[in-house]
């Protein structure tokens, strides 16, 4: 997940790049692709559905339900995720960093609940999947797994007995850190490097989470919190939601060629996020002038980006400044040079829908349009056997081994 500023995003125009132009639905190819789609499990790593409800003031009752289920808001409902193939998209139990200080744990109880609400208010379309063997149940069934993830292990606190209790909760993979180094360890996004990579108390929670067989999600770490990592785990690990540094070159937040490697020998698996900062470093670079642009035009005239003097003037600059996107091209190329780097079995999806804003690329606006990149990468070759590994094959790979290393705990 990555919050990006309202002021930039709620009155932009997007400068729409070409690529979807040439998805047309009597292409052979696109069909092809439309039928994979729903032949292949597509599992996506990252949603931040519950972020996006809480935002919208959601209340766990029946009739608000349907409103941000099959309503259209934002990236994911459904209807849209029947429509685009996807069957099991790992739900984000977010943490933010200030209830480190405090309520972690209860924030994140809250979370899960939201979730077991749709499933319970919604039988019929959703189900709990907390293995891999109900995943597949479902998908035969005809259901949509919702399977949880917890983003940001500060939900532990200081309490490792909290794992156990969140393991019985359902989630099934923890992103160690988020925005700020936390207990666990340091942030790819916190400067401070508090414990110099994953603290003596991370150790342990890795341990215990090898123990019960929940995922490490390495996603959002410091590169050296991520080696660390390495080196203590039985178990591969995943990056539910991060993309190559290859491509945005300085922004540890991505994974390098180096990381991409040491990934591959641990048997683990990087999953793609879709977010233009993760893909495109140009388009960033731009965006990011243009917002420093328009907060110095505001200063200047003494307004506040919500002044209602403030209102065309914003309209008048991102006219002239419109919003740069990737595009789903860029996520493939991402996926190639992960591929190239790592190899086939150790590429997944993890799109970070309704958790990065309106940033995401043009042919992948929301999760109706995984038939597209599917599209992209039958055009460059892939085989549906390889695109299968990379819907949900190698993430299933990684999840079925740390159920089988909790089952017999033993090195």
């Amino acid at each position: 997940m990555l919050r990006l500023p309202l002021l930039y995003l709620g009155l932009s125009m997007a400068l729409v790049l070409p690529a979807q132009s040439s998805f047309q639905p009597d292409d052979p190819l696109m069909q092809q692709a439309v039928s994979l789609a729903r032949k292949v499990m597509i599992l996506d790593g990252h949603v931040d559905l519950p972020y996006r409800m809480g935002v919208k003031n959601f209340r766990p009752t029946r009739e608000y339900l349907g409103i941000p289920i099959s309503g259209g808001h934002g990236d994911f409902d459904y209807e849209r995720a029947r429509e685009g193939g996807l069957d099991v998209p790992f739900i984000a139990i977010f943490v933010p960093a200030s209830y480190q200080e405090g309520g972690a744990r209860a924030f994140a109880d809250q979370t899960i609940d939201m979730v077991d609400t749709i499933i319970r208010g919604h039988p019929g379309k959703f189900a709990h999947a907390y293995s891999v063997a109900q995943v597949r149940e479902n998908f035969r069934k005809g259901l949509l797994s919702l399977p949880m993830g917890m983003e940001n292990g500060a939900g532990i606190e200081n309490d490792l007995s909290h794992l156990a209790h969140f393991y019985r909760r359902g989630i099934r993979y923890i992103t160690l850190v988020h925005a700020k180094d936390n207990l666990i360890g340091d942030s790819s996004y916190d400067k401070a490097r508090t414990w110099g990579g994953l603290s003596p108390f991370g150790r342990k929670v890795v341990e215990e989470m090898n123990r019960l067989g929940i995922m490490v999600d390495i996603s959002h770490a410091s590169d050296q919190t991520f080696h660390d990592v390495l080196e203590v785990t039985r178990a591969p690990v995943i990056a539910s939601h991060s993309s190559c540094r290859h491509f945005t070159p300085g922004w540890e937040r991505n994974m390098s060629d180096e990381m991409l490697r040491a990934l591959a020998k641990n048997g683990g698996v990087i999953q793609i996020n879709f977010g233009s900062a993760f893909l495109d470093k140009k388009v960033q670079k731009t965006n990011d002038a243009n917002r420093r642009k328009l907060d110095r035009l505001l200063e200047k005239k003494g307004l506040k980006p919500d002044d209602p003097e403030a209102k065309p003037l914003i309209e008048s600059f991102r006219l002239k400044h419109p919003t740069l996107y990737a595009d789903v091209e860029m996520v493939a190329r991402h996926i190639d040079h992960a591929v190239k780097v790592a190899g086939i079995d150790h590429v997944g999806l993890g799109s970070d829908f309704d958790g990065v804003g309106d940033s995401l690329p043009t042919g992948l606006k929301d999760v109706s349009q995984y038939p597209n990149l599917i599209y992209l990468l039958l055009q460059r070759g892939y085989s549906e056997e390889d695109i299968e590994k990379i819907c949900s094959g190698n993430v299933l790979r990684v999840w079925e081994q740390v159920e089988r290393l909790a089952s017999n705990p033993t090195p």
